[in-house]
């Protein structure tokens, strides 16, 4: 199962990655991506999904970091919001489920 959860991750990562560059070679900048987030009630709303799915995990993972004292299991949070929640998540199910736990 752990090398599943980083199967998910890594393909969390290049898979959202691969659109958001292709959307950028366009010769779109990183404020048209923003302003793209609210163009209807849908793709805000996945805007907000989101947003709050990644909140709940850095709090999850925060804690459970701080309860664990497994402190490179921090890097989930800057994966989460500098890549998205489909990468910082798994990874942070990887790196949770080491064996020395």
């Amino acid at each position: 199962m752990r090398w599943l959860f980083l199967a998910l991750a890594v393909w969390g990562a290049i898979h959202p990655m691969y659109w958001f560059l292709s959307f950028m070679a366009q010769g779109n900048g990183f404020g048209a991506m923003i302003d793209a987030w609210y163009v209807n009630a849908s793709t805000t709303g996945l805007v907000w999904d989101l947003t709050i799915s990644a909140l709940t995990l850095t709090i999850w993972v925060a804690w459970e970091t701080w309860r664990r004292q497994s402190w490179i299991d921090l890097v989930a949070i800057p994966a989460t919001f500098c890549i998205g929640v489909s990468c910082g998540l798994p990874l942070y199910l990887f790196l949770r489920s080491r064996a020395d736990r």
